[in-house]
């Protein structure tokens, strides 16, 4: 399921969710030196970038610091060796980083339709740390469960499955146009962001579940559990951010959501 658009209209313009999007896509073509190509970009650039500024788990459990050797096709983990960035700031620059082109542009879409709301919910400097938070969050289940992986961990999507929990509880009512992908057919439906938001929680719990047996809750190569953590702390937190008498005045502009 991808979503095309909401009906919630926005107070103010999104502008922290727009810098977010902007800065994701540059960190993509200009920090990460990615391609437009729709595959995995496999440029020796690209992956040093990668193992220096993607969030290794076990870089953080262990006190380690996870290298590859010149083929890029194993891992060796040891003391830190000389000029690679701090652990710390990794868990951050992992949040801005990318695995291709389709990762980006996937995550973006979900951030944009959801984001604008939540942030127009609560105010930009909230939004924000709300965002970061989450997205820290995300990284501290997906630690929790695969401690000793040293697969690295790139994308927004944990901050952004923060959004997706708050959104639900922000909004439960609010329609959502939803591509559903059938096979080789598709259908274009309208649906509740409640149905939509808990199918795809869903999505992620079962995923997650069968991909414990392939090492660290990852299966795909999709962090289902930062995804889980994300939007956990997203529906327990957003009642802390948003402003009650701004979720109201939204749903005014669409004449109530029944």
């Amino acid at each position: 399921m991808f979503p095309l658009k909401d009906n919630i209209p926005t107070d103010r313009f999104p502008v922290v969710t727009v810098a977010l999007i902007v800065i994701n896509v540059l960190a993509y073509f200009f920090f990460q030196h990615g391609t437009i190509t729709l595959g995995d970009p496999s440029s020796p650039d690209y992956l040093q970038n990668l193992f220096d500024y993607a969030y290794i788990p076990r870089e953080l459990t262990e006190g380690v610091q996870c290298i590859p050797d010149a083929s890029y096709s194993t891992v060796q983990c040891g003391q830190d060796p000389a000029g690679q960035p701090s652990t710390f700031l990794t868990l951050f620059t992992a949040m801005f980083m990318h695995g291709g082109l389709l990762h980006l542009g996937g995550n973006m879409l979900f951030l944009w339709i959801f984001g604008n709301n939540v942030e127009d919910s609560m105010g930009p400097v909230k939004f924000l740390a709300f965002y970061l938070l989450g997205g820290l969050s995300a990284t501290a289940l997906q630690t929790v469960v695969g401690p000793d992986s040293a697969v690295p961990n790139v994308g927004a999507s944990g901050a952004i499955a923060a959004v997706l929990g708050g959104y639900l509880l922000l909004f439960p009512r609010a329609r959502v146009i939803t591509v559903i992908f059938i096979i080789f057919f598709f259908t274009i439906v309208e649906l509740p962001a409640l149905v939509f938001l808990v199918v795809w929680f869903g999505q992620q719990a079962l995923f997650g579940y069968f991909g414990l047996t392939s090492g660290g809750g990852s299966g795909g190569g999709v962090a289902y559990f930062a995804h889980i953590g994300g939007f956990a702390f997203g529906l327990l937190t957003i009642r802390l951010f948003a402003s009650e008498q701004r979720r109201q005045r939204q749903i005014e502009r669409v004449g109530g959501l029944t």
